[in-house]
């Protein structure tokens, strides 16, 4: 796969899927639900205020008759609300709509009515740079800020789940440190060559991992074989794991605002995926998130 618009024709071939959306009050995330309902790509239960939704909608010439399209009125506690659809099977993702991230993941993490899988939630981005010829996965860039060792393996399992749901059958993993020899100063190094080691032993499956790696050891075949480096991951990872959140958001930021990069992005590790995106983000990005949790909706 080399596009983020391969993921719709994959999509397309799945069964039609419905999405929550907690607080759909924005005119963004409205604008990507009519690009995805005009595609067929999957429904949606609207939760929030219903006259402020119906009005969004008519500004940007949504359909709030459309059969794909459903809107309940829910004023108190939207994101609850949406949540609890997920929980009781009547949706497979839940989206994030006008709502704070903290309010909506205190509703996932409910323990009655919740979305709680027993894993470590993660962020999972996905990329398509202009000048290179395939996708490129980044986490955890903005949900655990320093995972040790233990959440590390969770969120490559996470990551991994995902890539294997877009096709990818044996993703490359390269978890990120400053160099590329194991340094007893730098934990990030150690962490990667026991996450190394634990997938040669078989304790992490699905995946490749070969780490300690630079970022550019990671990415370029032509830096990997200046410092004779020989691994299949060194210059071809799929999987791009960073030691904490600092270097995983600096990442993200700097493949949007430098390299032209799309994205889309789920929270992986729930019972459903999470679409979390940015108030920031396009809405072809936020379509992108959307297509990727049709895809990541496999269970567990």
């Amino acid at each position: 796969m080399h596009t983020l618009a391969e993921l719709k024709e994959q999509a397309k071939r799945k069964s039609m899927q419905t999405v929550a959306v907690a607080n759909a009050t924005d005119v963004d995330v409205l604008k990507a639900i009519k690009q995805v309902i005009e595609e067929d790509l999957c429904s949606f239960l609207l939760f929030g205020d219903e006259l402020k939704t119906r009005s969004l909608a008519d500004s940007i010439d949504l359909n709030v008759t459309s059969p794909q399209l459903s809107i309940v009125d829910e004023t108190e506690n939207p994101g609850a609300a949406a949540v609890r659809a997920v929980h009781q099977q009547k949706a497979s993702i839940l989206m994030k709509g006008n709502i704070s991230t903290k309010d909506l993941l205190t509703a996932v993490l409910n323990k009655e009515c919740g979305l709680r899988s027993g894993n470590v939630l993660s962020h999972v981005a996905l990329f398509e740079f202009p000048e290179r010829d395939k996708l490129l996965f980044l986490t955890d860039a903005a949900m655990n800020i320093a995972p040790a060792l233990p959440e590390k393996v969770q969120i490559i399992q996470n990551c991994v789940h995902v890539a294997h749901c877009i096709g990818i059958a044996n993703p490359k993993v390269a978890p990120l440190a400053a160099v590329e020899v194991v340094n007893p100063a730098m934990q990030a190094t150690i962490d990667a060559a026991s996450l190394t080691q634990m997938q040669r032993r078989g304790q992490i499956k699905g995946c490749m991992i070969d780490g300690p790696l630079a970022f550019d050891n990671a990415v370029s075949r032509i830096a990997a074989d200046h410092k004779q480096i020989h691994s299949e991951v060194a210059g071809n990872a799929d999987i791009l794991l960073v030691p904490g959140i600092e270097t995983g958001n600096a990442l993200y930021k700097s493949f949007m605002y430098f390299a032209g990069a799309k994205v889309a992005a789920v929270i992986s590790g729930a019972s459903a995926p999470i679409v979390l995106t940015s108030r920031t983000d396009t809405a072809e990005n936020k379509v992108y998130s959307l297509t990727l949790a049709l895809l990541a909706s496999t269970t567990f």
